[in-house]
């Protein structure tokens, strides 16, 4: 498993994946990364260390991700974070958070006190899909609720049993109305989720522009980010 590496195309940052106690929800249909997550606090809060160490601060800007939300890290891990953001002059932070959280957001406003960027894994504007297929736990009525709590989120594409409108529409709702995001294209793992090929090959055709958009991210795959 790699936990530190660097994105240096858009939005250059230097990127860590820590470990964490299970996520809030845990029953996304289509995830099994979840599996990553440990129990045993003082065995994160030591390994979360030591990944801590790589980060330079060379671009200014560090993301951290784990299994589930940023709220599930352990507070050693978040004084950690702080110190390293300090010591290595972060200015600018990345952290992702389940939509159940939303409440929460100021508490690592305050505990940080530098600009962050919150991202969330909305994967769909479809509330059928999102909830009754992909199981997401993510209950809301427009994409502008999601925007008054969250600047980026994450979309996912290329699953059987989605179409092409849903992913339109929710393209259209990514440009129109948050600053960053985040499109993911469906890798099959252990769920029993699977990818549309015909969908995915749609939408390179259709889609393929958005890699030219400043603040939006297409993972091809899973791992592009270079953690995983």
């Amino acid at each position: 498993m790699i936990r530190y590496s660097t994105v240096d195309s858009k939005n250059k940052r230097e990127i860590v994946l820590l470990k964490s106690s299970p996520c809030i929800w845990g029953k996304c249909s289509f995830c099994d990364y979840i599996d990553d997550n440990d129990l045993d606090i003082n065995k994160n809060i030591y390994l979360n260390k030591t990944i801590l160490k790589n980060v330079t601060g060379k671009y200014n800007s560090l993301e951290v991700i784990n299994s589930g939300s940023c709220f599930e890290l352990p507070k050693e891990t978040l004084t950690d974070i702080k110190y390293v953001s300090t010591s290595k002059n972060i200015k600018k932070l990345f952290f992702e958070s389940h939509w159940l959280y939303r409440n929460r957001l100021h508490e690592f406003k305050s505990l940080f006190n530098i600009p962050i960027i919150f991202k969330c894994g909305i994967e769909s504007f479809d509330n059928d899909f999102r909830n009754t297929f992909l199981n997401k736990g993510a209950i809301f009525s427009s994409p502008q609720e999601v925007a008054k709590y969250f600047k980026s989120i994450c979309l996912l594409v290329g699953i059987k049993g989605q179409t092409k409108d849903i992913i339109k529409r929710d393209i259209e709702y990514l440009l129109k109305y948050f600053e960053y995001g985040c499109v993911n294209v469906f890798i099959e793992n252990s769920t029993n989720i699977k990818r549309d090929e015909n969908l995915v090959n749609w939408f390179y055709e259709n889609f393929s522009f958005l890699q030219n958009e400043r603040n939006i991210e297409v993972l091809w795959n899973n791992t592009d980010f270079g953690v995983g």
